[in-house]
């Protein structure tokens, strides 16, 4: 699939972890589906540093960017995120995101399902101290496991729900520390008119700094991101195998050929 038709299609396909779509009715489109095993073998090779196009391909202003732009703010929002991990377990003695949460004050709640959406949700934090994990993803996601060399790059010891958990941790991060904390304060400039102009932060920021601190608490090898493919993968093997494939196209590594069109794993 050449790469315009392979964007397209993929625009309704979970649009940043935790698979945060719009309401869209559209016709799936079709992928060869490949083992999951592989496809996490191949995406947990790409470094943190090298998924800004991913990262900024679900950000609304992303075709104002430059790829310098991109890169850059893909070092500082990850060693942002890395460095809030460090001083929250520091200042709470615990890496343990559970125990994260009760120390931050925050309500954290696990129901099967989301309410009142048609979306694919997996966790979401809402302002000023809820925190849902969605426990039927992690259901589908632990099964995965199960899969050919899904636990060799997962590690079988990945707790998916504290994985969520630290991601969303993150965003209350973000409220707290919203006058100080870079993916609050670093701004883009829209327009400019005399006195007048107007700045609009950058949303993708705060998902990345999210990934690199997730992936600080958690203690993780590759970057969070491939979880998009991996929970995906729980609801539709077919659009988490387009997902990777989209991955792969913009952090410019070459897809694995797949053997043979699957219909169902």
């Amino acid at each position: 699939m050449k790469k315009e038709e392979l964007q397209t299609a993929l625009k309704p396909i979970a649009d940043g972890l935790f698979g945060k779509q719009g309401r869209r009715v559209y016709e799936r489109p079709h992928f060869d589906v490949r083992p999951l095993g592989d496809m996490l073998a191949d995406l947990a090779e790409i470094r943190p540093e090298e998924w800004y196009g991913y990262a900024f391909s679900r950000e609304p202003l992303n075709g104002k960017f430059t790829d310098e732009q991109r890169r850059g703010w893909m070092e500082k929002a990850l060693a942002c995120g890395r460095e809030y991990a460090e001083k929250i377990c520091g200042k709470y003695r615990t890496r343990d995101p559970e125990r994260l949460a009760e120390c931050m004050g925050m309500d954290v709640s696990f129901p099967e399902f989301p309410e009142k959406t048609d979306r694919v949700l997996f966790a979401e934090f809402r302002v000023p101290n809820k925190i849902c994990i969605y426990m039927d993803a992690v259901k589908k996601a632990q099964k995965l496991f199960e899969r050919p060399g899904v636990s060799e790059v997962l590690t079988k010891e990945l707790d998916v729900s504290g994985l969520l958990l630290s991601h969303e941790l993150f965003h209350c991060m973000e409220e707290q520390y919203h006058e100080e904390i870079f993916t609050k304060t670093e701004k883009i400039r829209l327009w400019s008119l005399g006195f007048l102009h107007n700045d609009s932060n950058i949303i993708a920021l705060g998902e990345i700094a999210a990934m690199g601190f997730a992936q600080e608490i958690m203690g993780i090898s590759y970057s969070p991101y491939l979880m998009d493919v991996f929970l995906v993968y729980g609801y539709s093997p077919e659009e988490a195998s387009g997902l990777y494939e989209e991955m792969m196209e913009l952090a410019g590594k070459k897809n694995r050929i797949p053997i043979k069109r699957i219909k169902k794993e």
